[in-house]
């Protein structure tokens, strides 16, 4: 009798144990305690092919995409037509051997001759008038900050500042935005994602997001 109750006891013990286990609050609170996800790039960006044997790409349809316009006039681009890619070669566990390396992004930018090709069409995707030579074909997501090279949804022909002067080449203040998350994420101030997400959302903000003390 009394290894019987023992055994029943011990069985007890046991279910009362298997379930606390996989007890829903219990399970949470595991997940919980693992830390925060790795810190890849969210799903609202996708992911590009990254460096490869680049061919012109196909851009959208002629007159499909439109401007957006910033706060400060500045351009925007068509949040269907260019959200953004990432390079999925650069993860914020290799920053020193990818983005932070001197180098590193001429060594996967894409010739002239497709990039070339694709701006020409690209024109047309946006329905861009201008002089073609005032018009960077910009990556929206900087290869200095894992953007993707050669993904269309990550290049744009981004159109000259207000008041830029017709023939007067390209004078692109995101690039300034640019370097200066670059820096930042090289220099472990701002996380890689952060600094993806912010230019994709709004590159005239970008600096804000993060909070660098020249964002406005």
């Amino acid at each position: 009798m009394k290894a019987y109750k023992g055994l029943m006891m011990g069985l007890l013990a046991l279910g009362l144990s298997v379930a606390c286990s996989t007890h829903p609050a219990n399970t949470v609170a595991q997940n919980v305690s693992q830390g925060p996800a790795k810190q890849d790039v969210p799903s609202s960006i996708p992911v590009g092919p990254g460096p490869v044997q680049y061919t012109v790409q196909q851009q959208p349809a002629p007159g499909s995409c439109h401007y957006g316009k910033a706060a400060d006039g500045q351009p925007l681009p068509d949040r269907t037509c260019t959200p953004g890619a990432t390079n999925p070669k650069v993860t914020a566990a290799d920053l020193s051997d990818t983005i932070c390396k001197s180098g590193y992004t001429g060594g996967i930018r894409p010739n002239s001759n497709i990039t070339g090709a694709e701006k020409a069409a690209n024109i047309k995707s946006y329905g861009y008038t201008g002089d073609p030579r005032d018009a960077e074909y910009d990556h929206l997501i900087s290869l200095e900050l894992g953007g993707d090279p050669d993904d269309p949804r990550n290049l744009w022909v981004e159109p000259p500042s207000p008041g830029h002067k017709q023939g007067g080449g390209t004078a692109n203040p995101k690039d300034t935005v640019e370097n200066q998350l670059h820096s930042l994420v090289c220099g472990n101030k701002v996380g890689l994602v952060d600094a993806q997400v912010a230019i994709a959302t709004d590159w005239t903000t970008a600096l804000a997001k993060v909070g660098h003390p020249d964002g406005k």
